[in-house]
Formats: C-alpha cells, structure tokens, sequence
C-alpha cells in the first residue's frame, strides 16, 4: 500500500510502499477513506511530540473508513461496516476504565499503542524490510490501517466518511472540552481562543451547550469570520484579552478554551474569566514550556483545567457526534478547506501549519 512516511524530523514526508500484515487476534483491517492533518501530526513533523520517538513512522489519526477484513475474536465490526477510527481503544478494564474514565485508560495495551507499538511490543508494518510505526497506533496517511476492535465506532453506510473522519479528533477535542471537560452550563458566556480546526469545534460545543455569549478569538481575521458561522455572537482580535472580554462580558466570561497550545495565550485567556471561572487548555504548549499564572489570579476559586481528547469516550461520543452532523446540528463541511490526495500531503501540512485552513483532509479512492 501507499503511505506517507515521516524518515527524519523537519523533513518533508515520503510517499513510498508500505507491507502491512494481516490483522491478529483483536484486530482490524480498514481501508482508509479519509483522513484530517491534524496539528498533532505537525508537531511529529516537527520532532516535538513525545510518542514519535522512533522513525520511519506512517503519520495520520484523524480518519474514517470501510472494514477490509478482521483478526479472530473480532465480533464488533465485519467487512464492509463503515467506522470512525478512535483516537484510543480502552481496555475496560483498568482503573480508570472501571471509573467511567475511558479517556484516561492506563491498560498497557491502549499505553503500547499510543507509541505505535500493539502489546507484543511488535507492528504491522514494513518498508523495505525496515520495521514501521504507526502514530499513536494508526498512521492514517495510509492507504490502510491495522487497529484494535476498540478504535473502530461504525457510523451508518450513508454517512460521509471525509466529515466524520474529522470527529475522530478535531470535532471531539473541542466539542468534547466544552460538554465533557468544562460541563458548560445554558445560558453561560464563553471565550474560544484560537479558531482552527479544534476551536471552532468548542465554538459549536458552547452553542450546543446553550452558552449565550460565544467570544472567539483569533489573529486572523478570516477565521473569525468563519467562527461566526459556526455560532460565535462576538469575535476579537487575540491580544491584550481581559480588555477586549470586559468590553463585552464585564468581569470577564464564565469558561475559557484556549486552542492555540501557546502558554502565554493560556495565560491570558485565564485571566480573562471572571471569579469562580474555568479554564480549559484545549492545546498543549510545547514540551519544556513554562506557563505562568500570578498567583493573586487564582483568588475568587477560579479553576484550570487540561482535557485529553475532549475527555470523550469513543463508543458514546463518535456516534452522538455523527447523528447531531445528520439532523444539521453539527456543521462539518465548513471545516474542510480542500480535499487532497495523498501524493499532496506535504502541501497539505504547509496549509495547516499556516493557518490557510480549518482542515486539509486526504482523500483515497
């Protein structure tokens, strides 16, 4: 099959053949439809992201696709069935999952995936003899995929596969933050700080929440115009924040998301709510990267908070996520920017990494 191979950090990606093995016991063989460049995978392009610590890796996570054949034991997909592939597959076992925490699962096969690895510490793919990972256990900048039956939600045949590969993360993070992590409340006032792909995904997660004032912030005025679409009532430009969030909502907001994954930005969202406010750090800053709160700030019980995948938990939230896009309450064709096929990956992650786009999106035949 066809992949995009990341061989060395900073370094544009290759298009070569990739072998990949048949499924084992667990595991699932999909067909890739679709698959979203994601800031993460920039980050692994970038030699920042702590689970690309081995190289050649295959790139990709946010995906959807068909069900090409399954290992023994599977018995919640067949060939055929259309699947969202999950960020993670909880083992359902462990502490975390006894506890209705399936985001946090500490299982060590859901650790082993997360660093490209299945728990016998082998993979499924090849190049040239050369032993490939795949990211955080996908590697969607494929033509196929190997996945445990956990990482497979189906959504229904009819379903646009090129939308609903972007609930796979994007669309949950930031909606997820908003319903799952911060538990925003109708009628609260919300400030969304970066509008890209995840940000104007907690624009529509404070509108599905019933939030009456949605502040969006960004430093390029085009995204603020589409942050509008998705359901912001203001839009501000992205410096000096508590002043420009008391002009609107005096004292500051109820919840802010920052998007950016840029400490200092962090900060200043934070200081943007008001007394009893939550935070939530949507991004992640850089490893290494200091945040730095006065601590006079945190009077008056205002609260931060980190979110993993937007907390979510795949079997319930992919498919939620899937019939809000069918009844019209989730708008996904507006975060596509372009459709490109996997020989333009590179021009793809230029887009991103410049915010051109909300979302370049691969397509297969």
């Amino acid at each position: 099959m066809r992949a995009a191979l990341l061989r060395g950090f900073g370094r544009p990606l290759e298009i070569a053949e990739v072998t990949v093995q048949d499924p084992r016991a667990g595991e699932v063989l999909v067909k890739v439809a679709a698959s979203g460049i994601c800031g993460s995978d920039i980050k692994a392009v970038d030699g920042k992201s702590p689970v690309v610590a081995h190289l050649p890796c295959v790139l990709g996570h946010e995906s959807a696709g068909v069900v090409e054949r399954t290992g023994p034991g599977v018995t919640g997909v067949k060939p055929g069935d259309h699947v969202v592939v999950a960020m993670n597959g909880p083992c359902g076992r462990c502490r975390n999952c006894a506890r209705a925490r399936p985001h946090l699962c500490g299982g060590r096969t859901r650790m082993s995936t997360i660093m490209g690895l299945t728990a016998d510490g082998t993979t499924r793919l090849t190049a040239g003899g050369e032993v490939v990972r795949p990211y955080i256990g996908i590697g969607s900048f494929a033509e196929k995929v190997v996945v445990g039956e956990a990482m497979c939600v189906k959504v229904p045949r009819d379903a646009p596969l090129d939308l609903l590969a972007l609930t796979a993360c994007g669309v949950v993070t930031g909606v997820g933050a908003v319903l799952n992590t911060a538990r925003v409340e109708p009628g609260s006032s919300v400030l969304v700080v970066g509008c890209g792909g995840v940000g104007l995904n907690a624009v529509q997660g404070a509108v599905l929440a019933g939030a009456t004032t949605i502040i969006a912030a960004d430093v390029v005025e085009a995204k603020l115009r589409l942050a509008e679409e998705f359901g912001a009532t203001h839009t501000v430009p992205a410096d000096d924040l508590p002043k420009r969030v008391g002009e609107i909502v005096r004292g500051g907001v109820d919840y802010a998301f920052d998007a950016t994954g840029i400490a200092d930005v962090l900060a200043t969202a934070f200081a943007a709510t008001q007394p009893g406010g939550t935070t939530v750090m949507v991004g992640s800053p850089a490893a290494g990267e200091d945040l730095r709160i006065p601590p006079g700030q945190l009077f008056g019980s205002r609260r931060l908070m980190g979110t993993q995948g937007g907390d979510a938990s795949p079997a319930r939230d992919l498919p939620l996520l899937a019939d809000l896009h069918r009844r019209g309450r989730l708008n996904l064709e507006r975060l596509v920017s372009e459709r490109i096929p996997l020989e333009e990956v590179n021009e793809g992650v230029a887009h991103v990494r410049s915010g051109a786009v909300a979302r370049s999106v691969i397509v297969f035949d």
